[in-house]
């Protein structure tokens, strides 16, 4: 019931509660006294870390990893490990030419960490089937990606050099493409595009390289009968109604955004969304109550296509006992308070 519940909440339906999806990538090494260096690199300890924290954090879902580096360096992006973070893009192929001009191919999936990525959601899935628990799979969107090629110069580019910014978020969002149909074949039962650095950019600028680039990626997803969604980071009030209109099924914000604002305009385009746990001040530093945080956040996002979730991937070091106040909160508001909205 867990995992269709949340495929209803993706979807836009009503659910009898609202599905909880921790986003732990990094924090599932924590979760099991790894480093995240060794975590990244090794698929039985992806499966560890990944069922971990699926059971200790009661989850309803769980990313099968949140790294939006996969993506490029199985392009030829140099990365950097870290023992406590995400591996981080330390080169720029692209900064001064085009993906056909530096060489660069669509990924096969021998390429990079993907064959990591395979074995590990291979090693995963049955485990969350049998605690009903959704394997989502998260790909880096074409925004993202292209700023990993091309490095900062694309935010630019995209208004002062558009010769070269279309051809640079088009090929990203081949990859995209490339990337969703691998997590397809994973068997993800969501698959999500995350983009958190298009909210740093205008709506029609949004419309004219992030929406038509992942179109490709979408129309994968749902061939495959899979739902879809897509992660914005950041303060994208701006570009709220292009998000809605990108084409997935569902989105998913930070805690930067008024949650009833979210809700509003998500059932106005009849959209599933997610959110919007604060990471910092509750789920991470604790100066906030996890538990009051997500009382809120439940209250206003309701019970009909809402998600609970934290704004973005869940930091190394972040204390369990966190998290177990978001889901004994989950438990108490189902219980004791009123819920709204009852009915779409």
């Amino acid at each position: 019931m867990a995992k269709d519940m949340l495929i209803a909440a993706t979807l836009g339906k009503p659910t009898p509660m609202a599905p909880w999806v921790p986003y732990a990538g990094v924090n599932c090494a924590f979760l099991i006294g790894e480093q995240a260096d060794r975590y990244f690199k090794d698929a039985g300890l992806m499966a560890k870390g990944v069922v971990t924290a699926a059971e200790r954090y009661q989850a309803d879902g769980i990313p099968l990893a949140f790294d939006l580096s996969i993506e490029a360096e199985s392009i030829g992006c140099e990365l950097t490990y870290w023992e406590d973070n995400v591996p981080s893009v330390a080169s720029h192929p692209c900064d001064k030419q085009l993906p056909d001009e530096a060489g660069l191919d669509l990924p096969e999936k021998g390429a990079g960490r993907w064959p990591v990525l395979f074995e590990a959601a291979r090693l995963i899935k049955p485990e969350l089937d049998q605690r009903d628990c959704a394997m989502i799979g998260l790909v880096c969107g074409p925004l993202t990606l292209a700023s990993h090629l091309a490095g900062v110069r694309i935010f630019t580019a995209l208004i002062k050099k558009k010769a070269f910014a279309h051809p640079m978020v088009a090929f990203a969002g081949q990859v995209a493409a490339r990337s969703a149909r691998f997590y397809a074949e994973m068997g993800c039962d969501i698959i999500a595009i995350v983009d958190p650095v298009a909210s740093q950019i205008r709506p029609e600028t949004f419309r004219e390289y992030v929406t038509p680039n992942c179109q490709e990626a979408i129309q994968v997803i749902h061939d495959a009968g899979i739902p879809s969604s897509f992660f914005i980071c950041g303060d994208c009030t701006k570009v709220l109604e292009e998000v809605c209109q990108v084409g997935t099924n569902a989105f998913a914000v930070d805690e930067q955004l008024n949650l009833n604002f979210v809700r509003e305009t998500a059932r106005q385009y009849q959209k599933g969304f997610g959110g919007n746990l604060k990471l910092t001040l509750a789920l991470s530093l604790g100066m906030l109550s996890p538990r009051e945080d997500a009382l809120i956040s439940l209250a206003a996002g309701g019970n009909v296509g809402f998600t609970l979730a934290p704004g973005c991937d869940l930091p190394f070091d972040t204390p369990e006992d966190h998290l177990r106040q978001v889901v004994e909160a989950r438990e108490y508001y189902n219980e004791y308070y009123p819920k709204y909205p009852e009915n779409p």
